[in-house]
């Protein structure tokens, strides 16, 4: 799964390397700890045109009478996302990017402490998660929520979790926006072998509360 995540790339930086305007209320950053149900910066395609707009990461299904009438659907899984009735039209027709400077996994030790990774991509570059968007709207109430796809771990992650998010490559933004047609499927993959890079971080992060950038130094294992 993806449960926390950070983006330290400014909003006019995001703005410019995914071609997107921009929209006036978008969080602002550097986050090093983004939580479920915080507002983060996505990368949508709407009337032939992306958009950088902030969205709820917590997908609230169309049947939700309030944002908290089930579960927190953070992550949707690539292997059901076609087939789950609160994912696949959103799988279908609004398919969003989700810029992060890289996301945090946890391993459990042989004492059961669970140990804090931080995952980001070898070449330093920003990543593209890959996601899907819904506006929900109940009693006057509205909101546009989001959740992360996720997938099998590659070999690299398999030793910490066996999820890891979908990694979006650049060439293939278009396709996963529905800008280049259909077959945005087989993009639903892990990441190829020596796209990540894995170290070890302090356990500040286990905490909701943490935050600057001493989150993702590496710690000694």
């Amino acid at each position: 799964m993806c449960g926390r995540f950070a983006i330290t790339l400014p909003v006019e930086a995001m703005a410019k390397l995914f071609e997107a305007m921009p929209a006036n209320d978008l969080p602002e950053g550097p986050n090093y700890n983004v939580c479920p149900t915080n507002p983060v910066a996505a990368v949508t395609g709407e009337g032939g045109m992306r958009r950088l707009r902030a969205l709820r990461w917590g997908f609230v299904p169309h049947w939700y009478k309030t944002p908290t009438d089930g579960p927190l659907l953070i992550n949707a899984r690539a292997d059901t996302i076609a087939t789950k009735p609160a994912f696949a039209e959103a799988a279908r027709r609004r398919r969003c990017l989700i810029p992060a400077s890289g996301f945090y996994e946890w391993s459990k030790a042989a004492d059961g402490a669970r140990l804090p990774w931080y995952v980001r991509r070898a070449d330093g570059a920003p990543m593209a998660m890959a996601g899907i968007w819904k506006d929900w709207e109940r009693e006057g109430q509205r909101l546009s929520t989001c959740a992360i796809v996720t997938t099998e771990a590659n070999p690299a992650m398999a030793a910490i979790h066996h999820r890891m998010p979908v990694i979006v490559e650049r060439a293939d933004w278009p396709l996963w926006l529905g800008e280049a047609g259909h077959g945005a499927a087989v993009l639903m993959r892990p990441a190829a072998e020596g796209v990540l890079a894995v170290h070890r971080v302090g356990v500040a992060v286990n905490s909701n509360r943490a935050a600057g950038p001493g989150l993702i130094a590496p710690v000694a294992t």
